[in-house]
C-alpha cells in the first residue's frame, strides 16, 4: 500500500538552509495554490538553484534592486519575476535572511485541480504539459507579480503553501547544467529533477538573443 503524501506544511527552518541542500529536497513536495476558483496542487518534479552574490546566473548577483528585493528577505517566501515581457516565473527564497538565494520551480505534475489548470494552459496537448517549464508552471497555477513576497510557510488555505508531500529518494534525483544560463553561471550543475518523470522540461543550452534590425 502506497502512503498518501504528507500534508504537513514545510517549516521556515526547511528553507533556511543552503540553497544546494534545499533545491533537491523540494522534489516530491506538494505546492498548494488557492485561487478564487478553487485549489490547484502540484507535485514538484524539477528545480534550479540560484546562489545569490556568488552566482553570476542569479538575479541577485549585482546586489539588491526593487525587482529582486524579496530574495533578500526571510526564507520561505515567494519571489516572482516577469521575463521576456510575457511570462512569470516562481521561486522560493532560502538560506539565511540577506543571502538572496532562491530555487526556481521549473516543472511539476498537477495532482489536483487539473480542470482549472487546463483553462489557463489551453495550448497544453495533455496534462503532463500543464506545468512542464517554469512559465507554464506559473501560468497553470495563476502566479504573477501580485504573489511576489507571499509566505509559502503559511498554514494550508493561504494563497500558496508548500506541503511535505513525498520526498524523492536520492537515487532517483538527477542533476545537470541549468537551462538557458550563459557565461560563468552556465557551468553549474544546479538543475535537479526526478529521473524519468514525464513532466520534467527538456534541457536547452543558452542561445544568445538576436536583436531585430
Amino acid at each position: 500500500m502506497i502512503a498518501a503524501p504528507d500534508r504537513t506544511p514545510l517549516t521556515r527552518e526547511f528553507f533556511a538552509r543552503p540553497v544546494l541542500d534545499v533545491a533537491p529536497d523540494l522534489l516530491g513536495r506538494v505546492l498548494v495554490r488557492t485561487t478564487p476558483d478553487g485549489p490547484i496542487e502540484l507535485r514538484v518534479t524539477e528545480v534550479e538553484a540560484y546562489d545569490g552574490p556568488s552566482d553570476p546566473g542569479s538575479h541577485a548577483y549585482r546586489g539588491r534592486t526593487a525587482r529582486n528585493g524579496v530574495m533578500f528577505g526571510p526564507p520561505g517566501h515567494v519571489y516572482v519575476y516577469f521575463t521576456y515581457g510575457m511570462w512569470h516565473c516562481m521561486n522560493l527564497v532560502c538560506g539565511p535572511e540577506g543571502r538572496a538565494s532562491a530555487v526556481l520551480l521549473r516543472a511539476g505534475e498537477i495532482i489536483e485541480g487539473a480542470e482549472l489548470a487546463r483553462t489557463r494552459r489551453l495550448s497544453a496537448r495533455n496534462d503532463k504539459e500543464l506545468a512542464k517549464g517554469p512559465a507554464r508552471l506559473a501560468t497553470a497555477l495563476e502566479v504573477d507579480r501580485a504573489l511576489d513576497g507571499t509566505d509559502a510557510c503559511a498554514p494550508e488555505g493561504g494563497l500558496l503553501t508548500l506541503l511535505s508531500g513525498t520526498p524523492v529518494p536520492p537515487d532517483q534525483v538527477r542533476n545537470g547544467p541549468r537551462t538557458g544560463v550563459s557565461g560563468d553561471g552556465g557551468v553549474h550543475p544546479w538543475r535537479f529533477w526526478i529521473d524519468n518523470d514525464p513532466t520534467v522540461s527538456p534541457y536547452r543550452a543558452h542561445t544568445p538573443r538576436r536583436r531585430r534590425t
